[in-house]
């Protein structure tokens, strides 16, 4: 298991928002940096963190994500508006993997031919599916639409399984503790840990090592993890120098 790190992008800045108020009306930005996206991407490369993530919050993004993706071609994944008009490109100009939700869910609704075209432009290999997940009662659904659309697909180890020889990986935030820095989804990962027959990247409430070191314990070799607004590179108060050096040694 390992830390990917990630680069939010939102009107062309590095930023950090609590994605679940997107578009809400309210948006909420836990930090905006001065610095550019490829200092992250560098960042990255000379700590050599593979598989992080570049998402484009809305439009206005994609000079940003080249820049960041050019600074650690082959390296990092890309997130926000993909579809098969446009995968290729993103493979093409450093991407090694292009992230999608909302392409697969038109109308809110999983269309497996949808999927199905996407896997023939770029491949199982060069394909995550965000999975991200918000509770709906006792289950939790897939949220599209920069998380403002429940979907009708319930992720349960059916959903997983199913969806399991269609991606490389699965990236699942927890929209509903995502950027509050207010302790993990437990259940959700509990979920991802016993059920899902591929890796995972887990997303949403890390705010301490402590979180790390349950996700690391409870993840059964296959819960990655990403961190965002808590880290101190983007404002919060766990130190970066501190999560990379647990990586290595764990």
């Amino acid at each position: 298991m390992s830390f990917r790190p990630c680069i939010d992008l939102h009107e062309g800045k590095v930023k950090q928002i609590v994605g679940s108020t997107l578009d809400s009306g309210g948006l909420k930005t836990n930090f905006v940096s001065e610095k550019t996206p490829s200092y992250y991407a560098e960042l990255y490369r000379r700590d050599a963190l593979r598989g992080g993530h570049v998402i484009m919050l809305g439009g206005g993004c994609e000079e940003a994500a080249r820049e960041a993706l050019a600074a650690w071609p082959g390296n990092l994944q890309i997130g926000g508006g993909i579809t098969p008009a446009n995968a290729s490109k993103w493979i093409e100009v450093g991407a090694d993997k292009v992230i999608v939700t909302s392409w697969c869910f038109p109308e809110g609704k999983f269309a497996p031919e949808c999927l199905k075209e996407l896997l023939n432009e770029v491949g199982k290999e060069h394909l995550v599916l965000d999975l991200s997940c918000r509770r709906k009662g006792d289950d939790y659904f897939v949220a599209a639409n920069r998380w403002r659309t429940y979907t009708d697909l319930k992720v349960n180890r059916e959903t997983l399984e199913m969806l399991a020889d269609s991606a490389a990986e699965f990236l699942i935030h927890a929209v509903d503790v995502e950027g509050k820095q207010a302790g993990i989804d437990c259940e959700l990962l509990e979920l991802l840990s016993k059920d899902s027959p591929i890796e995972c990247v887990y997303a949403g409430g890390i705010r301490t090592l402590e979180d790390v070191a349950l996700i690391e314990k409870s993840g059964s070799g296959k819960v990655h993890y990403t961190i965002g607004s808590a880290l101190d590179i983007f404002g919060g108060p766990l130190s970066y120098r501190d999560v990379v050096a647990h990586s290595r040694k764990n």
